[in-house]
Formats: structure tokens, C-alpha cells, sequence
């Protein structure tokens, strides 16, 4: 599953991809906040049990979408969302439906920083553990050789039993 990535140590705060997603939506559902110098994006994150769809009365909010014409404005989803990424414009719901028409979200295409990209997340999950198993391991891709955690405690453990 395609997950919308982003990366707040690369933004910059040029909104390019607010202004991207509000011509191709009427409103953005995308919004970067500036906390202490520093941007974050606000995000749609697509959860699993979505509490937006389960609040909604008139089952017009998805998970990934929402049915414009059964949306009453009540705003309910806006208020339980966990991310505040939902925005009401013109008594509608709106949030990131990651462009699913299109090959590449707005959003993306927009940021000049590619602070936003678009990444396979079983395969980032894949990537990280493999990380962390080479780091416990002590596997230095240089030189092939083990001093890591793992090889430090049974080496110090073999030792004692040889010394018994």
C-alpha cells in the first residue's frame, strides 16, 4: 500500500503544495503548520479503523474518500479526527484522498524540496528492519565483520563458559 511520506526537516514552508492541492480540489487538504521555525505538513493518514467513518451519520466519509453528495457539513469527523487533517469548505468535508485519479498526487508534483513523496510502505517497513538487524548484528556492509550487540554479548559469553 502507497503511503503519501513526508519530511519535515526537508520543508521549507513555500505552501507550494497547499496551493496545488486547492486548484485541483476548491480547497486544500493539505496544511502546513510552522511550529518554532520549523513546517509540518498535516495529512490525511488513511487509518486503518477510521474513527471519521465510523462517526459519520450519513456514511458519506471512506476511509480514503468522501461522497460529496451524501455529506451533510456536520463537521463530526473533523472534530474526532486525531490528525486534524479534515477541513470543511463550503459545508463539505474534504481530506487527502492522495489524488487517486491521477499517477502522481498534486501535492508531490508541487514540492520543489521533495519534502512530500510517495513511498510503498511494506516495502519501507522491510527496509527499516533490515537496518535494525544489521545494527544489532554489527554487520558493517564495508567489511562484513560482526561487533555489534548480539556478536559483543556471545563472544563475552563464550568466554566465561571456556574460562569454567
Amino acid at each position: 500500500m502507497e503511503k503519501i511520506l513526508i519530511q519535515p526537516e526537508i520543508c521549507d514552508g513555500c505552501m507550494d503544495c497547499e496551493e496545488a492541492c486547492k486548484e485541483l480540489q476548491g480547497t486544500s487538504c493539505i496544511m502546513i503548520r510552522e511550529v518554532e521555525g520549523s513546517y509540518y505538513p498535516i495529512i490525511c493518514q488513511h487509518c486503518e479503523d477510521a474513527p471519521c467513518e465510523r462517526i459519520c451519520p450519513t456514511g458519506a466519509m471512506g476511509r480514503s474518500e468522501i461522497n460529496h453528495e451524501k455529506c451533510i457539513g456536520c463537521s463530526l469527523c473533523m472534530l474526532i479526527c486525531p490528525f486534524g487533517s479534515i477541513s470543511m469548505h463550503d459545508r463539505k468535508s474534504y481530506k487527502c484522498s492522495q489524488c487517486k485519479d491521477f499517477d502522481t498526487p498534486a501535492c508531490i508534483k508541487a514540492c520543489s524540496r521533495r519534502a512530500i513523496t510517495l513511498v510503498d510502505a511494506e516495502m519501507m517497513k522491510l527496509e527499516k528492519q533490515t537496518k535494525h538487524i544489521e545494527k544489532i548484528a554489527g554487520i558493517n556492509k564495508k567489511s562484513k565483520k560482526k561487533t555489534g550487540l548480539v556478536d559483543v554479548l556471545t563472544h563475552d559469553t563464550r568466554a566465561k563458559d571456556a574460562l569454567k
